[in-house]
């Protein structure tokens, strides 16, 4: 085990940095809270078995523009209000019509 030694001001100063760091996050983080507290999100997962649907059907609803997405740190999320309207509207992958086929 190693242990170092600073000077209680060094510390304080480290401690003062932290609590203006944690400030300036929670700050940052205020304006989008509204956001994800109005609304329920869902990932991949989370919408493939709502759906029950494969990932890659999910995959074909994005591209074709069928299910909106926000995208964060490389994760998908989308609105549980926008995967209810898009099952209400009779899951467009059961016709051969949309491009989609049968799974």
């Amino acid at each position: 085990m190693e242990v170092i030694a600073i000077q209680k001001s060094t510390l304080d100063g480290m401690k003062n940095e932290l609590k203006e760091l944690l400030e300036m996050t929670e700050n940052a983080t205020r304006k989008y809270t509204p956001i994800f507290k109005e609304e329920k999100w869902l990932d991949n997962q989370e919408v493939c078995l709502m759906m029950n649907i494969t990932k890659r059907t999910l995959q074909t609803y994005k591209d074709k523009g069928l299910l909106p997405y926000s995208k964060l740190n490389r994760k998908n999320y989308y609105k549980c209000s926008d995967v209810q309207a898009l099952l209400e509207a009779g899951l467009p992958y059961r016709t051969i019509e949309n491009g989609f086929i049968d799974e």
